[in-house]
């Protein structure tokens, strides 16, 4: 599901928030002077503010497999058995890459104002769903 900037969304997980707190107002002489944690029910409605698509990079080897991949779809046909074997093993090779980089390549974040107050910002699009019937 795709959301967008002004769509009611509903949490569809419970989410358990913690970290450290600092009081409002006073300057904290050290990190963490208190813990802090939150409990955001699933079922929590808000609306979407922003939808930020991260787009990961390609690392070397993804981009290598990228290359090699398109030189033997445009031309293993034409290559000698021994180098288009010698090719499609270095495109196995590198294939871990690409699925790894498939799995993480579009990752999609929002930023939602619950009723009640809360804004949950950079949170993954995947927690939330529509309120509208499908």
């Amino acid at each position: 599901m795709t959301l967008s900037v002004g769509q009611r969304v509903r949490l569809a997980v419970e989410l358990r928030l913690a970290g450290s707190a600092t009081p409002a107002g006073e300057p904290s002489k050290e990190t963490g002077a208190f813990a802090a944690s939150l409990a955001l029910a699933a079922g929590v409605e808000g609306m979407v503010e922003r939808v930020d698509e991260h787009d990961g990079e390609q690392s070397h080897e993804v981009r290598e497999y990228l290359r090699l991949k398109s030189l033997l779809q445009d031309f293993g046909h034409q290559m000698p058995p021994a180098s288009r074997t010698q090719l499609e093993e270095q495109v196995g090779a590198l294939e871990e890459h690409w699925v790894a980089h498939q799995r993480r390549a579009l990752h999609v974040t929002v930023r939602v104002r619950l009723d009640n107050g809360f804004v949950l910002d950079t949170a993954p699009a995947e927690a939330f769903t529509s309120t509208l019937p499908a």
